[in-house]
């Protein structure tokens, strides 16, 4: 027999796959909607992450563009950062928010190449993994 208690817990726990589709929907709204900005897409892609861990995209920019690195995390995500960093290892730029939509926005001094990375800082209580979408855009 199933108790109230053990049903009331299976409706508020959290997903227990990462929903990469939900992350994926969530960026696709941002990146129509940067179209009637000018912003065009570059690559998009969509992954799972493990609380901790990271995951990295190695993208060349090119100077006279303007990028917007956006990015959408699950109902699993609490805090996804992205981060930005050069060849050498050096961070160039990363986003300051503590929620699961950041972004960040860059303009290359020179045609270079940058590493792309996700990082699952935080997910909601009693989640271990989540869904997770990032697109380069530019104009």
């Amino acid at each position: 027999m199933l108790t109230t208690a053990f049903l009331a817990s299976l409706l508020s726990s959290p997903p227990a796959i990462a929903d990469e589709a939900e992350a994926s929907s969530c960026l696709r709204t941002k990146v129509w909607d940067g179209y009637s900005d000018g912003w065009a897409i570059r690559t998009m892609t969509s992954t799972e992450l493990t609380s901790g861990k990271t995951r990295s995209y190695l993208v060349s920019l090119y100077a006279d563009n303007e990028y917007r690195i956006a990015t959408c995390g699950d109902a699993s995500v609490k805090n996804l950062d992205v981060l930005l960093y050069d060849t050498k290892g050096n961070i160039v730029m990363r986003d300051e928010t503590t929620d699961r939509e950041p972004f960040i926005e860059f303009k290359p001094p020179a045609t270079g190449t940058y590493y792309v990375v996700l990082y699952l800082r935080e997910p909601v209580e009693g989640a271990d993994k989540a869904g997770a979408a990032m697109a380069v855009v530019y104009r």
